[in-house]
């Protein structure tokens, strides 16, 4: 197989643990990054060798050694910066959130099917060993009907902190920033919700700090939470009529544990599952490099019609919420 040759647009904090699992995947390479400013780019390049190193992200995406681009920008930029990628037909793979609202996201996607080019949401989460393997246990009856789930992500965040956290302009607040992963998680295992309810508290800036979110189902209920205010667990239960399985603190990372419990009081069974080399980001690099080693222009996991419905989602819950942006 060819080398993957990647691109980086943005060149921040996420970047760098990309760049660093880029290693791992025995396909893939890095060779080229871009930031607006040259100092950023080459600062960046000095960790993780490129070589191509733009002060420009229009640069970036006209480099024909390019194949994908993964673009780590803040959500709040994710529209435009795709749009310039995919109009030089460069795949993509775009942090979450995807977008700031569903009618971007839509606009994203249409036009990377009428460019014929590949784009995924870098939904890392649902590629991890320990959320496969939970997949798995459910997929074999271990729970048996899902009948309820609870799952929250919440951390007090410590200056200096990164601008995109508070800023209206910029998609900022808890339910965005972070939220997406107990959503992705109810979305994933119980489909698309009957009914939603959303509360939130708003921070300073206007955005919300806290997020409080119910799905309900026909013989189910999804309970969710998002705080920058609180150090939460941030773990996750998923309850059924034969047994539940909890993923502990950071479910939604490689260093979540995996614990079962198959109904009988005081019985848990600890669950082995392969652990990450590297952060955690080499599964979704190693499965973009395979859907682009095979010509696809979708992931068979990470489906368009499954980033659709959680952009989808995530508008009906900040309507319920009452949380607004510029671009709304």
């Amino acid at each position: 197989m060819k080398k993957i040759r990647w691109g980086i647009l943005g060149c921040g904090k996420i970047a760098r643990k990309f760049a660093s699992d880029l290693r791992w995947v025995e396909d893939a390479e890095l060779v080229a990054v871009g930031a607006r400013a040259l100092a950023t780019a080459q600062q960046f390049a000095a960790d993780f060798p490129a070589k191509h190193v733009h002060d420009s992200y229009e640069a970036l995406v006209g480099n024909p050694e390019v194949d994908v681009i993964y673009v780590a920008t803040p959500h709040g930029l994710h529209h435009p910066h795709v749009m310039l990628c995919l109009n030089h037909k460069k795949a993509v793979l775009c942090e979450k959130a995807f977008a700031i609202n569903y009618r971007e996201a839509k606009e994203m996607i249409d036009f990377a099917k009428a460019k014929n080019t590949f784009i995924m949401e870098a939904f890392w989460t649902r590629l991890l060993p320990h959320y496969r393997k939970m997949k798995e246990m459910i997929a074999e009856g271990k729970v048996g009907k899902i009948k309820y789930l609870t799952a929250e992500f919440g951390f007090i965040p410590t200056p200096p902190f990164p601008q995109r956290l508070y800023d209206p302009a910029l998609g900022g607040g808890a339910l965005l920033d972070i939220g997406v992963y107990p959503i992705f998680l109810a979305l994933d295992l119980l489909g698309k919700p009957d009914h939603i309810d959303a509360v939130m508290t708003p921070a300073p800036t206007g955005v919300d700090e806290q997020c409080a979110i119910r799905f309900q189902y026909k013989s189910a209920i999804a309970q969710l939470f998002c705080s920058f205010a609180s150090n939460l667990a941030t773990g996750a239960d998923i309850g059924g009529d034969k047994g539940r399985i909890r993923l502990t603190h950071r479910f939604h990372g490689p260093t979540s544990n995996l614990e079962y419990y198959p109904g009988i009081v005081d019985t848990r069974e600890s669950i082995d599952f392969e652990k990450a080399k590297g952060h955690g980001y080499e599964y979704e690099i190693q499965h973009v490099n395979e859907c682009l080693q095979q010509g696809l222009m979708e992931s068979p996991i990470l489906t368009h019609e499954r980033t659709l419905l959680l952009m989808q989602t995530l508008d009906i819950i900040r309507a319920k919420a009452g949380i607004k942006y510029g671009v709304d």
